[in-house]
């Protein structure tokens, strides 16, 4: 294999030197590097470090503040001092930061601390000339609400707002809506139908606590049936003969059902055909329990999971019980089965990359291979896992077609020299993430699509690689699928030299553990998970310890895993460890690798004679089933980005390292002849 050193400093720098013979990508590929040349943002004056962590701890004052004045960040450092002395601070000085900070993030965080502060102080004018009409924050808007109050502005505006909130949820909503409503019910505004309303979201949502607030502003009658409903929430049982035959009885007898369905679904299964005979059910309602029945059961692949998922009404599926209803099939080799299921699922998901793949296959295995050839043709079209097995089966190169941008240098110039960039990008150099990504947030509300792509370059060029993930892509709620394309971006490469000597070391393919830094932690050297895995390969304190012993390397504290040198040995000899504990097979080491080897070893235990690609979808956990399939699809992209062509992912997931190689062209697969995947009617 080609060092990655030669490679890896073209595409860092943004250069346009020759890739080595072996790289060089087909003729109807777009070049792999963009000729842009980096940008590296000022870094942070080195006092600022201290300056913020002294702010913290007893604030600044202002000649200290006022030494700052003319840094991009002087906003946010005079932000930590302000909310330090918030509880005391002048009205005249904090409305004076949100004139001077408008329109920024940092004015806001502040905005939104310093409405509470008034509210505390009831200075509710004040509250309300501070006011944003785009604030959605419940407990703000309650305070809202209040401030009307006490300025004696409850007109029709104020009753609408209250009722909005009202309804806008069936959970618990904060205590300081609590005097809000209460003037509302006072003044009539709460009305049985608007309580009544909320009781069905709670409802819906299993809130038996809610349930009964809104029943005590009920009368005396229907605050006793709201009770009983609330109650059966927490207990359901086979006694409502007593109940109204309406549609919220049904609402509730449904939804406490499905409730208990998740923790027993033979509970549920019993119950269900008295209760949805006397109170009437629709196939809807009765689809709700029996969906939350048969997917328990399928996820736990329990032997009763197939009769429960037939027993499931059409109106009971959605995407999520469709896929188990194919994982149930597959785990018990019902080829037949499982292709059925596919076709049972609607035109978007049938015909999403997996789902082809899996129809391919299972076609094959029931004796349509004609049939299988032009699902795998249409899968292959997709450049990842399921795209990349198909191609495999159809002994075809990787479909790949790299996205560029076409904009120059001093497009790339003027996005680097945003003021909400520099911003950012300095917050994130000192280690200040959330502040960072909420600058980061709002300037890309305000860029184009192609001056987004650039400000993920930008960020990148400083250090900053998981943009190519949050930045692209799925933005804002926005999808934007091309951007799938965007492979430099998207597969950043750093710490080259560290991956290549530890992959050397530990007999491992490096673009597989360039894979699984950017399935771990997109290159962020300082990434911490809620289980306190740290790092680029998020090593657990407890097992780098125990590695670092074993290898002799120096590891003071759980802290030092935060080196990326450290933290790439330690990783990559947990790689190691694990294949030698699942006989060499990568497909089994990464899913123990995310959910830990006794899980992975459970797992193949359960299923041991399924093929890899069928024993991956069966995984239990939908976590660790997507990071297995990720990992591997990485691998195949980063050995694509290292030397222009790859292992067969056929052979990398079985850890075959000296099987053939195989290329990549832009128009490797063409369109299918035959019709789409046809769907069970």
């Amino acid at each position: 294999m080609h060092t990655l050193t030669s490679l890896l400093i073209v595409i860092l720098l943004g250069g346009t030197a020759a890739l080595p013979a072996c790289a060089k990508p087909a003729p109807d590929q777009a070049p792999l590097v963009q000729a842009r040349a980096p940008i590296r943002i000022a870094t942070p004056d080195p006092a600022l470090d201290a300056a913020f962590d002294a702010a913290e701890r007893s604030g600044l004052n202002d000649l200290a503040l006022a030494g700052f004045r003319s840094q991009p960040l002087a906003g946010w450092l005079e932000y930590v001092t302000l909310k330090r002395q918030i509880d005391t601070l002048p009205v005249i000085r904090g409305n004076a930061f949100l004139a001077t900070q408008s329109g920024t993030p940092v004015a806001a965080m502040f905005r939104s601390d310093w409405l509470k502060v008034l509210a505390k102080r009831n200075q509710w004018q004040e509250f309300l000339a501070q006011w944003d009409p785009g604030i959605d924050d419940a407990n703000l808007r309650c305070l809202r609400l209040q401030a009307l109050m006490a300025v004696n502005r409850t007109d029709a505006n104020w009753v609408q707002e209250a009722q909005a909130l009202w309804r806008s949820s069936g959970k618990s909503l904060p205590n300081s809506c609590d005097s809000p409503f209460a003037l509302l019910a006072a003044q009539g505004g709460l009305t049985d139908a608007l309580r009544w309303e909320r009781f069905d979201l709670a409802a819906d949502a299993t809130q038996s606590a809610v349930m009964r607030m809104i029943g005590r502003g009920l009368p005396a009658t229907d605050a006793a049936q709201a009770n009983l409903w609330a109650a059966y929430i927490d207990a359901p049982n086979g006694r409502v003969e007593g109940w109204p035959k309406s549609a919220r009885s049904r609402l509730v007898a449904a939804a406490a059902l499905e409730r208990l369905a998740r923790n027993s679904p033979s509970g549920a299964e019993a119950l269900l055909p008295g209760i949805a005979k006397t109170l009437g059910f629709t196939d809807v309602e009765r689809g709700r329990v029996l969906a939350q029945v048969a997917l328990q059961s399928a996820a736990s692949f329990a032997p009763e999971a197939a009769r429960r998922l037939a027993a499931v009404p059409d109106a009971g599926f959605d995407a999520n019980l469709h896929e188990w209803q194919v994982r149930d099939a597959i785990a018990r080799s019902d080829w037949a089965g499982a292709l059925a299921a596919i076709r049972r699922m609607p035109d978007a998901q049938r015909n999403d990359s997996r789902w082809l793949y899996f129809a391919a296959r299972t076609s094959a295995l029931t004796g349509d291979a004609a049939g299988a050839k032009t699902l795998y043709a249409r899968a292959a079209r997709n450049a990842d896992f399921y795209g990349f097995l198909a191609a495999d089966r159809l002994d075809q190169p990787y479909h790949v077609c790299p996205l560029q941008s076409t904009a120059t240098q001093a497009n790339k110039l003027a996005i680097a020299r945003d003021p909400g960039m520099v911003r950012a990008l300095q917050l994130y150099m000192l280690g200040r993430k959330a502040w960072a990504v909420k600058e980061w947030n709002a300037a890309l509300a305000r860029f184009s699509d192609a001056q987004r792509w650039l400000a993920v370059e930008v960020a990148q060029d400083n250090g900053w690689f998981d943009r190519g993930v949050f930045g692209l892509v799925n933005v804002g709620g926005k999808r934007y699928p091309d951007e799938q394309r965007l492979y430099q971006l998207r597969f950043p490469l750093h710490h080259d030299a560290t991956i290549r000597r530890e992959a050397l070391r530990n007999n491992l393919d490096p673009a597989w553990v360039a894979a699984e830094i950017r399935a771990e932690s997109i290159f962020d050297p300082r990434a911490r998970s809620s289980a306190d895995a740290r790092g680029l390969m998020q090593v657990l304190p407890s097992t780098g310890a125990t590695l670092a012993r074993r290898l002799g390397v120096p590891l003071a504290n759980a802290d030092a895993l935060y080196d990326a040198d450290t933290n790439i040995t330690l990783g990559t000899a947990y790689l190691r460890q694990l294949l030698g504990r699942f006989n060499g097979k990568p497909y089994l080491v990464i899913a123990g690798y995310n959910a830990g080897p006794g899980a992975a070893n459970r797992w193949l235990t359960q299923r041991p004679t399924l093929d890899p690609d069928f024993w991956i979808e069966t995984i239990g956990y939908k976590e660790t089933r997507e990071y297995v399939a990720r990992v591997l699809g990485f691998s195949t992209l980063y050995d694509w980005r290292l030397n222009g062509n790859a292992l067969r992912i056929s052979d990398r997931m079985l850890g075959i390292n000296n099987g053939p190689r195989k290329g990549f062209a832009c128009a490797a697969v063409p369109p299918p002849a035959a019709a789409p995947l046809p769907a069970r009617r």
